[in-house]
């Protein structure tokens, strides 16, 4: 492979290799390609450098220095396996814009939230539809199990045990599959929806567990959607770093509360976060750390623990 070499060519090649070790790299695969268009644009004939690094990192139609710094990050393995081939290409610095994962603080759902919500999808249209009564079991499946909304829409019929009251998530990120047990409370909920589901005769020739009207299954776009009209409706106000409640703040909410459960009953959250990491399908667990927030009830749970200890000292 010569260093002159197309880089689209190159990329293919990188992605070939990292896909037969297991990533998935779908995201990373389309900035690269990105990448290579912006190269040929640009005029640029030769070794991958730190200049031509920059130009494209900073050329995002946002002109944000947090996308420039993700782009840097994915650029820089790509480098890396293109040096092998190419002595004279450029591997750009880690932080040159900086870091590339920036946390904001999440929106975490008190249960009152978490009821307006599901009550609200009876205002879905249409009136009395599979919309709204899909939606909210979805919104009750992720508040009471932490599932990512791409899990919850990409359930079928066959990946749903509710004697047995397992889920099985498959192939999502990472690409792992897991089990993942549910609540009794979940899963009749979850038999009420199918009640419901399979009286519609439009229902029966999809393999989808949630369908909207029609026959169409949810996706999650869809879902999502309807999730941004309920939180308009329902005036909410963000408490985090986001614009807005989002979706995915269920999953934040989720992790928050179980930390609260677990205090509240005494047990020992460093043994159990490990579990709690494989329930939620994390490759590793410093991923579930992610996912914690400061809320007020764990910050009281905190000082009083500090207390106790601070009293037992003295």
């Amino acid at each position: 492979m010569s260093a002159h070499s197309s880089f689209s060519t190159w990329i293919d090649d990188y992605l070939a290799v990292r896909r037969r070790a297991g990533f998935d790299l779908k995201v990373v695969g389309n900035q690269l390609k990105q990448f290579a268009h912006f190269a040929e644009e640009v005029g640029h004939n030769g070794t991958l450098t730190i200049q031509l690094a920059a130009q494209w990192a900073s050329s995002s139609s946002t002109g944000r220095r947090l996308t420039a710094a993700r782009r840097i990050e994915l650029l820089r393995p790509f480098a890396a396996y293109c040096r092998q081939f190419d002595p004279a290409t450029e591997i750009p610095p880690q932080y040159l814009f900086g870091r590339a994962h920036h946390r904001l603080t999440p929106h975490i759902f008190t249960d009152e939230e978490v009821q307006d919500l599901l009550t609200a999808c009876d205002e879905l249209y249409p009136p009395g539809g599979l919309r709204g009564a899909s939606c909210r079991t979805i919104f009750g499946l992720i508040a009471a199990t932490g599932l990512r909304i791409s899990e919850a829409t990409g359930l079928t019929r066959s990946d749903v045990d509710l004697e047995q009251r397992l889920l099985h998530i498959r192939c999502t990120k990472f690409g792992k599959s897991r089990w993942v047990p549910i609540h009794p409370t979940t899963a009749a909920a979850m038999r009420r929806y199918v009640g419901k589901r399979d009286r519609d005769f439009s229902t029966g020739n999809t393999n989808a567990f949630f369908v909207f009207d029609y026959g169409r299954p949810a996706s999650t776009r869809s879902v999502e959607y309807a999730f941004k009209i309920l939180r308009t409706a329902l005036k909410w106000r963000a408490r985090g770093g986001h614009p807005a409640p989002r979706l995915h703040d269920l999953r934040h909410s989720f992790v928050c509360h179980r930390l609260q459960d677990w205090y509240a009953q005494g047990l020992d959250v460093d043994r159990s976060i490990l579990a709690l990491s494989t329930y939620l399908g994390h490759a590793k667990v410093t991923d579930t750390y992610w996912y914690q927030t400061a809320t007020p009830e764990l910050l009281a749970i905190a000082a009083q623990r500090f207390l106790r200890q601070r009293g037992g000292a003295s």
